[in-house]
């Protein structure tokens, strides 16, 4: 599996369009997707699912579409994994478990089908054998009876790696169980930037706990991996109201400069109106040369309980 700053051929989307997901602030999660897809389209070949014919349950393609992985002479292909609904959370998904075997016969593109269930946004990859993701996540049996080996056998034959960083779990508000792509990010071969919160913010436990296993990891040559802090905005809550999947109240959601996209040069970072913004822009371009930070505001997309990287699928050159 190419690294997310590998040259890209396209960038598949689906537009928030679930009520039940942006309860309330649906058009203002499609005006920012709006703005942020113009300024997507700008780098990348954008393909949106739902003009294409394609129905979905939801927009979170990152971890229903295809992972995708080329190979040495070039061809790509994607891994059609199981997609059960973040541990069968919410309402049974067959539009959205469907969507790899659309893109299969629509758009000609080989896929290796799965039993296993896992999601794209609880992985992360350099690019030269190394696999970033949870044990929150990976590990949980709602996401079926596996043990720890099969698990690892998984990730190493379908991506390519051969080493692989267990970090303990993500943050507070996010329903996936602690995806990757909430909390530590490859952002070079050697370099993970990761999210780190002062004391007395509800997530800084975890995320000292997190940063001291990346501190002890190695990449897959053995050697330490550079590391930066991300730092998080202040905790931000929604009122959601009472639904079919339970009672609502004020609730935490989990707002993350940590779910960028990175896409041929640019860096397209999630921000919610808060003096974090400024700086994770800048720590992230000043640790990607060449690539430039795209500010979009996602304060209305994280009512969803996720944002850009959640809400779309790289597919490489």
């Amino acid at each position: 599996m190419p690294a997310e700053w590998a040259p890209q051929r396209r960038v598949w989307l689906v537009r928030p369009h679930n009520e039940e997901t942006w309860p309330g602030c649906l058009a203002q999660a499609q005006a920012e997707w709006e703005h942020w897809r113009t300024e997507l389209a700008r780098v990348v070949d954008v393909v949106e699912l739902t003009e294409q014919g394609v129905a979905t349950n939801d927009s979170w393609i990152r971890d229903f579409g295809p992972i995708f992985v080329r190979h040495a002479d070039g061809r790509v292909a994607g891994h059609d994994f199981q997609f059960n609904g973040w541990g069968d959370k919410y309402e049974t998904r067959s539009l959205d478990n469907d969507v790899p075997t659309h893109i299969r016969e629509q758009w000609g593109i080989d896929m290796w089908r799965h039993d296993l269930v896992m999601e794209g946004g609880s992985i992360d990859v350099n690019g030269t054998g190394t696999v970033l993701t949870t044990r929150q996540c990976l590990e949980n049996v709602n996401r079926g009876e596996r043990s720890p080996g099969e698990v690892e056998q998984a990730l190493c034959d379908a991506l390519g790696v051969t080493n692989i960083v267990w970090l303990p779990g993500g943050i507070r508000g996010d329903d996936t169980d602690g995806h990757i792509d909430d909390i530590a990010r490859f952002v070079a071969r050697d370099t993970i930037a990761a999210l780190r919160a002062p004391a007395g913010h509800p997530d800084h436990e975890i995320l000292e706990v997190n940063w001291r296993a990346l501190e002890a990891a190695r990449d897959e040559r053995g050697e330490r991996f550079n590391l930066l802090a991300i730092p998080v905005p202040e905790p931000m809550h929604y009122d959601f109201p009472a639904d079919r999947f339970g009672p609502g109240g004020r609730n935490m959601v989990p707002a993350s400069h940590a779910n960028f996209l990175v896409a041929n040069g640019a860096i397209f970072v999630p921000c919610f109106g808060g003096a974090s913004d400024d700086a994770a822009c800048r720590t992230l371009e000043a640790a990607m040369p060449g690539h430039r930070a795209v500010p979009i505001s996602a304060r209305h997309l994280v009512v969803g309980l996720g944002s850009l990287h959640c809400l779309s699928c790289h597919q490489p050159v």
